[in-house]
């Protein structure tokens, strides 16, 4: 499949450091948006060895015979571990953490993952959908039945994460297949735009009107112009037609 992408990060109005970070292969072949967590320098480190740590991975067994699924997990489970020892050498960085959400175009499937709360959205004919499900205490609640969709919006424990990398008791990853067509847009983005921007606005933006560095530029302009409580980091990917990698 032929993409086009384009990748911003920002670090908000109210934020003197940036602890999102993002990577993109200039290939398009892996997208990776990151959300550090965990004091003043904590959270940006953690966020850079984690798509770092991704980055590599995925680059050095592209070739191999390894499954994709097998890989992505891999590459997950090398960002957490360069993390832990990261926390070892710098005991004043130990509660430092990562959000990360991975999509890889390899052979003939389109696969996913994440941890934490950063998303990805996919915006069909007008449509966005929450394709990943946030790793945090609220979504479990609301999942439950135990809060709504609305409480779990302003409910002050809806930044207390169930999974981060950087942790010791990582639960198992999951890696899941994407469904992608021509037309499609892909959105990989830090909390820092969902907790400012409705559904309704991000679609607004995703419109084929826009191009992705415009998409990008104002979906991050809005979001601060709703307050730019926390950095903000966008990836947009564009499924342009068929064909095979």
């Amino acid at each position: 499949m032929k993409r086009s992408f384009t990748g911003l990060t920002d670090p908000g109005l109210l934020r003197t450091v940036n602890q999102d970070d993002y990577y993109i292969d200039p290939d398009g072949r892996f997208f990776v948006v990151a959300d550090g967590m965990g004091g003043h320098a904590g959270g940006q480190e953690a966020s850079q060895l984690a798509t770092e740590a991704i980055h590599a991975c995925l680059d050095k067994h592209w070739q191999s015979v390894m499954p994709s699924d097998e890989l992505l997990v891999q590459a997950l489970l090398e960002a957490n571990e360069a993390i832990l020892q990261d926390q070892q050498n710098h005991p004043e960085r130990s509660d430092m953490g990562t959000t990360a959400v991975v999509v890889m175009f390899r052979k003939e499937q389109p696969l996913f993952t994440h941890v934490g709360d950063s998303r990805l959205y996919r915006s069909r004919n007008s449509t966005l959908e929450q394709i990943t499900e946030d790793h945090t205490w609220v979504a479990r609640a609301m999942k439950a039945g135990d809060i709504t969709p609305d409480q779990a919006r302003v409910h002050p424990w809806r930044h207390v994460l169930s999974q981060c990398l950087g942790r010791k008791d990582l639960q198992p990853i999951e890696v899941e297949p994407l469904d992608v067509q021509a037309g499609d847009r892909l959105l990989l983005c830090s909390d820092g735009l969902t907790e400012e921007l409705s559904d309704a606005i991000i679609t607004s933006y995703l419109q084929p009107s826009l191009n992705n560095d415009q998409a990008a530029a104002k979906l991050i302009e809005a979001a601060k112009e709703k307050g730019g409580r926390d950095n903000i980091t966008v990836v947009i990917v564009e499924i342009n037609q068929a064909g095979h990698d």
